[in-house]
């Protein structure tokens, strides 16, 4: 089924004898809703108590009217873990808190810094914050800010206004800030919708640069890409469902659909760099360059 074929076809690709071994529409049915409720459970009840989570990353990835929020973490030497899902909206700041509450119980504890890398909405914010405690450091995804910026342009000043968000980016945490005030300052009267999303969280926005860390890292943490990719793989294996009937189909094919896209995991760019990020967090760093 995560290979895209239907119940009903089963038997078209089968040898003649597949009526001996029930692949009938509804008994390939059955058997997926079963399949599928071991791999949500698998995935929900995995421990990551042996594993050092530097990074969380977490977004939100909608199915009709269904949504649901995800996290995914990346390890001192760069793997990438699919942590848990939830069922509900990234708006929702309890559903947020469900999530990290139920990671932290399965071993990514509080006590020790991470880095979070979020889209912005601020009930992301408040549920770190409330699990983890707010002295975390956050990045806002660039690429959510530059988009909700320049929906408030005209066309003539869109392309225009990315170019010099990505340039003040590469600056200095108090240069790019600078700037992008600068930025905020001229579009007050005209585009006022434009100057306040450009102010909002602009703090945020440059946590990579303050904590120092090299260009080889900041690609991977400036967004939220690292997490929208593997969303990208279960929208690949549920784009022929149309029908979504409830919250508990939506969280079967979603956890069948991350486990199935994790087994293609790659370390992220520049991961021989993360002893940098684990040192600005303030963690020991072994002589291989591991946090500890």
């Amino acid at each position: 089924m995560m290979r895209g074929v239907w119940a009903r076809n089963y038997s078209a690709i089968l040898p003649d004898d597949w009526e001996a071994v029930g692949v009938s529409k509804s008994s390939v049915s059955r058997e997926f809703v079963l399949a599928g409720e071991e791999e949500c459970k698998r995935l929900l009840e995995r421990r990551f108590d042996d594993v050092d989570i530097l990074i969380m990353y977490v977004d939100g990835i909608v199915f009709a009217e269904h949504s649901i929020v995800a996290a995914v973490g990346v390890d001192a030497s760069g793997y990438k873990h699919v942590l848990g899902i939830a069922g509900g909206a990234t708006e929702n700041s309890a559903v947020a808190a469900f999530l990290l509450e139920s990671v932290a119980e399965r071993g990514v504890k509080p006590g020790l810094k991470r880095l979070f890398v979020i889209d912005g909405l601020k009930a992301l914010r408040k549920a770190i914050d409330v699990v983890y405690g707010s002295e975390n450091p956050v990045q806002r995804c660039r690429n959510h800010k530059v988009k909700n910026v320049v929906d408030h342009l005209p066309l003539e000043l869109k392309d225009q206004m990315k170019s010099a968000m990505r340039a003040a980016f590469k600056l200095s945490e108090e240069g790019g800030m600078k700037r992008l005030e600068t930025l905020a300052s001229w579009f007050d009267r005209e585009y006022p919708g434009a100057a306040a999303s450009l102010r909002e969280g602009l703090e945020e926005m440059f946590t990579i640069n303050r904590l120092g860390l090299p260009t080889s890292l900041r690609r991977s943490l400036a967004t939220t890409n690292i997490i929208e990719s593997p969303h990208s793989g279960v929208r690949m294996r549920t784009r022929r469902v149309t029908n979504w009937q409830g919250r508990s189909m939506v969280l079967r094919w979603a956890a069948s659909g991350f486990l199935a896209t994790e087994k293609n995991f790659r370390r992220i760019m520049g991961y021989r760099d993360l002893w940098i990020l684990a040192a600005a967090l303030d963690r020991h760093v072994d002589q291989e360059g591991l946090a500890a």
